[in-house]
């Protein structure tokens, strides 16, 4: 009797449908301990708070399309029936939600509720629960219009999407109808795509409860690695969900701790910029752009496509820059050699999560990206926009000849400063201050903007001082030596401390000030942004963790000269004359050489030219 054909999942037949390997499944379980230990699981009292914050966010949602449909004039009836609903999408819709994470909403509505109805009316009826949100602010121009807040210590990236041909949204409606997207734009398209995508995943895969916990741990270690925030260039969470579902397509039998070490191996490898796809591409009725490299330039130049399953199809990271896929790819490489370690049972789980060193032993040059306003709320609106634009910064720094790598790190530090003096508050907020620790007069406090006790905390400072909020956000530089080591090759050269590289962003600041300065809100005499250059040795204690190790300023060694053959009664070395000098003596035939191959030039202080 012949086995019956098992089902294919995704775009190419599997690579392996071998069942797990008792060691597989002893890695497996490893993997889960590890996982409870790191606290990748959250209560049942922390969950079901979840749920009554989404009820009290649907209701608020009905009353909201009544208030405009009733300010708008339209008929009773309308009012009554027009419903409105909120979705859920990302990890809370995949069951693969930490403690302390997010929920992504959508608030869909019938047609003739707009999105300037949404940023318009809806945050001052939020205002209004009771207790109120904290952290309220909003993006209505950034790719994916969003309103972010935190209601009841729940934080909450709420967008909004309006169905164009449909005049009632009820409670029970899907969102899985391609026939719902008529006549959306594609901004709707966009935030309507979450969902549907989210929905999708889960069908795609051979069996969702391996591919959450798998997913729950590549979560975990983009998130250690420093490599997970979609607006600074790396994959987000959607993101990370297609590739690890693509990997459960791959090997449909496998338990999570094999999905996990083939996801390494794999990716790793792959041959971008060829798609991640979890099926076929469709086509479908709508007049509405689906993602064709064959036909769009700008989908030709996406670097590393991972494109969504539901129609119209996307690519879900058209933010990775060049040098985010350089940093992707070292990290995954890294992490395959450890999978190796753990599948074999020489190393423990623990080893791929360990933290990122970015900031301990990663660059020797960093950017600061300082967002300064003079109060809190003012500053959470101009940081979430400076954040946006970031990745514009790094693109721009990465044409120039001299900057081999420039990688973000994927969140900003929050400080507010207590100043003596206006004029200090002042010269803070435009940079001319940079190392604020060590200014009389002022104190500088680390914060969150984000968090409510630290709005406590900074009550208890004399409220007669000028206060300055900043976030801060750093561009690693990795500096480009070709040049460099090119100029040692003279042997002339090397005899002048001066000759140093020039490195000149000024271009690419301004040009990125200017992107930020488009902003509707913005305002010069409320908002500030500046760029500083800082060495590792110079980074605030805010961005280490305790217990790790500050890079420190490291000190020329001194040179003593001796003379030759003194000390054991020798006769001292022979000077050279300057016709030896300049046709190169025999007398020491390799120093040159080493001191190139060294990179010993490599040492000095470039020259960096800024804005003014």
């Amino acid at each position: 009797m012949t086995e019956p054909a098992r089902q294919q999942y995704g775009v190419t037949p599997p690579i392996s449908v071998a069942t797990p390997t008792d060691k597989e499944v002893e890695r497996n379980q490893a993997l889960i301990e590890e996982l409870k230990k790191q606290g990748s699981f959250e209560g049942a009292e922390e969950s079901q708070k979840r749920v009554m914050v989404l009820n009290t966010l649907q209701n608020l949602t009905e009353s909201f399309v009544k208030k405009v449909c009733a300010n708008k004039g339209m008929p009773e009836h309308i009012i009554k029936n027009s419903g409105g609903k909120i979705f859920t999408y990302g990890s809370y819709r995949l069951g693969v939600y930490a403690p302390g994470s997010d929920i992504d909403t959508l608030l869909v509505t019938p047609a003739h509720i707009t999105r300037h109805d949404f940023f318009a009316t809806l945050p001052a009826m939020l205002q209004e629960l009771v207790p109120p949100p904290e952290d309220l602010s909003m993006v209505p121009d950034a790719f994916v219009p969003i309103i972010k807040f935190k209601l009841q210590s729940i934080s909450i990236d709420l967008i909004f999407a309006r169905l164009a041909n449909v005049n009632s949204v009820p409670k029970d409606m899907a969102l899985s109808d391609k026939e719902l997207l008529r006549g959306c734009d594609e901004v709707n398209l966009r935030c309507l795509n979450g969902t549907r995508v989210t929905d999708e995943i889960l069908t795609l895969v051979p069996k969702p409860g391996v591919f959450r916990m798998a997913l729950r741990g590549i979560k975990l270690w983009a998130q250690r690695r420093a490599i997970y925030a979609n607006v600074m260039g790396f994959p987000g969470g959607v993101a990370w969900a297609m590739l690890v579902a693509r990997i459960c397509q791959l090997y449909p039998m496998a338990v999570s701790s094999v999905v996990i070490s083939k996801f390494f191996k794999i990716l790793a490898n792959w041959t971008w910029p060829q798609p991640v796809l979890l099926k076929g591409i469709e086509d479908g009725p709508l007049s509405v752009r689906v993602w064709n490299p064959k036909i769009y330039p700008s989908d030709r130049g996406h670097l590393m496509p991972i494109i969504t399953p539901a129609y119209p199809s996307m690519c879900a990271t058209h933010n990775i820059t060049k040098s985010t896929k350089s940093i992707i790819i070292r990290e995954m490489k890294h992490a395959a050699e450890i999978m190796d370690g753990i599948m074999v049972g020489n190393l423990s789980w623990d080893r791929l999560f360990e933290r990122h060193s970015f900031f301990t032993n990663g660059y020797r040059y960093y950017l600061s990206v300082v967002a300064a306003a003079k109060d809190k709320d003012t500053l959470l609106g101009w940081s979430g926009l400076v954040e946006s634009k970031l990745r514009h910064l790094v693109m721009k720094l990465e044409i120039l000849e001299t900057i081999k790598l420039a990688h973000p790190f994927n969140k900003g530090f929050d400080n507010v400063h207590f100043c003596e003096t206006e004029e200090e508050a002042i010269r803070i907020a435009n940079g001319e201050i940079k190392a604020i620790d060590n200014q009389t007069g002022v104190k500088t406090v680390v914060t969150d903007l984000k968090a409510e006790q630290n709005g406590n905390a900074e009550r208890k400072e004399d409220e007669s001082k000028f206060k300055v909020y900043t976030t801060t956000y750093y561009v690693g530089l990795e500096i480009n030596t070709g040049n460099y080591f090119l100029l040692s090759q003279n042997s002339s050269l090397l005899t002048h401390p001066e000759i140093s590289k020039h490195i000149d962003i000024s271009w690419a600041s301004q040009e990125f000030f200017e992107t930020c300065k488009t902003w509707p809100s913005y305002n010069e005499d409320e908002h500030s942004i500046h760029i500083n250059l800082t060495r590792n040795f110079e980074l605030p204690g805010n961005v280490f963790q305790p217990g790790e190790t500050r890079p420190v300023k490291k000190t020329k060694k001194k040179i003593i000269k001796r003379k030759a053959g003194t000390a054991n009664g020798g006769s001292a070395a022979k000077k050279r004359s300057a016709d030896e000098v300049r046709k190169g003596s025999t007398c020491c035939p390799k120093r040159e050489e080493v001191r190139c191959k060294k990179g010993a030039r490599t040492q000095e202080e470039p020259h960096w030219q800024t804005p003014n």
